[in-house]
């Protein structure tokens, strides 16, 4: 395969394709809001909340404003206090952390597995103190972490399960949804995501009756009713209009998971045995909707330039680790979670989407291939 010097750039993520096959269903749903005029709680966030709970498989949806908000939302049910535990990952997007410390309690963080950069789940027992609430295990690329001892962790002392989903929605573990494995599931609408919308948007998952409706209270305002306060809450509801984009969209998200998967394996076969660079391993008991397509390379600053001057684009997820972030390094020593700075160092995000054509994905492979070999 032979790719330009200057080539027009490639899209990261190509929501544009996907916008002109939903053209019409896209805008015949947001027609319908600006018609109703029920902007704030709307009909199309139940339907929504209806069909995600459908798709996940649990009794409760509950559709907040943004996956960030789902985590507070999710600890906020639990009664988090100040000085609580929590544990996670530092390989993460600082949301999952952020929110932990802003209701004032304190992430525990725990290293990652080397071929995956989920969470080791092998490590967490060790980690439980008696401060511990709740466990936090971060999916990541589109793959879920190890549920299943994490919840038997879980069960044994006590503690609560909040699987952070926002790269995975949509993914499977040993037969069953990811957000509906713990229990919380919480997820990102984010509109490069899976499952995204034109803005900012999330949910919240359960089969937990009493937290479900403590998290309905919580998003707007804690209220039971009208002017009923029965609790602390926040401005957390999701946005109608952004409902209607994701039932437009859910319309064909069964394909376009298919799609990531395809993709992906393509990728895989694609570049197999390459020098300098590994591919993630998928674990066999799960499969991978590929919210990123992440490889780990060697000398990552000179093979992003190179593929930029060839239009491709590339992203890291994520260059450092939270417990390297002057905001989060008081939890943890420099030292704690070295395979979290190491797979740091060499992670690189390929273009990835469900609408990215063999054609593109050739000229990505054929760029990569060029910029290794330099």
């Amino acid at each position: 395969m032979n790719v330009p010097d200057l080539a027009a750039p490639l899209p990261f993520t190509d929501l544009r394709a996907q916008y002109l096959a939903l053209h019409d269903s896209i805008h015949a749903r947001l027609q319908r809001v600006l018609d109703h005029g029920q902007y704030i709680m709307g009909p199309e966030v139940g339907e929504l909340e209806k069909r995600l709970a459908g798709f996940v498989g649990v009794r409760h949806c509950i559709g907040v404003a943004s996956g960030t908000e789902a985590l507070l939302i999710a600890m906020m049910a639990l009664d988090l206090k100040p000085g609580d535990e929590v544990i996670t990952t530092p390989f993460t997007f600082a949301a999952t952390a952020e929110m932990i410390v802003l209701l004032g309690g304190k992430p525990v963080f725990v290293d990652v597995e080397t071929d995956t950069c989920l969470i080791d789940a092998t490590l967490i027992e060790a980690a439980i103190t008696p401060r511990t609430r709740a466990i936090m295990p971060v999916s990541l690329y589109g793959q879920v972490g190890d549920m299943a001892p994490i919840n038997a962790i879980a069960a044994r002392h006590g503690l609560a399960v909040i699987e952070d989903a926002a790269q995975s929605f949509g993914a499977m573990y040993q037969g069953r949804r990811s957000a509906g494995l713990s229990t919380w599931g919480a997820t990102s609408f984010f509109p490069s995501k899976p499952l995204g919308c034109y803005g900012d948007g999330g949910a919240l998952f359960t089969d937990d009756d009493a937290l479900a409706q403590a998290a309905r209270e919580i998003r707007v305002h804690g209220q039971s009713g009208r002017y009923v306060h029965t609790r602390v809450g926040v401005g957390g509801r999701l946005d109608t209009l952004q409902a209607a984009v994701l039932l437009a969209k859910f319309e064909r998200f069964e394909w376009e998971l298919q799609r990531r998967r395809e993709i992906g394996d393509r990728y895989g076969e694609l570049l197999a045995g390459l020098p300098g660079l590994k591919m993630l391993t998928i674990r066999g008991d799960r499969d991978c909707v590929w919210g990123q397509y992440t490889v780990f390379v060697e000398d990552r600053a000179e093979v992003q330039s190179a593929l930029q001057s060839l239009g491709v684009p590339t992203a890291v997820h994520y260059p450092k680790p939270l417990h390297h972030q002057a905001a989060y390094a008081a939890f943890c020593c420099a030292q704690c979670c070295p395979v979290s700075q190491t797979v740091a160092e060499s992670v690189l995000s390929l273009p990835m989407s469900a609408d990215l054509g063999h054609v593109d994905q050739e000229r990505v492979v054929a760029a990569l291939k060029r910029a290794l070999a330099r």
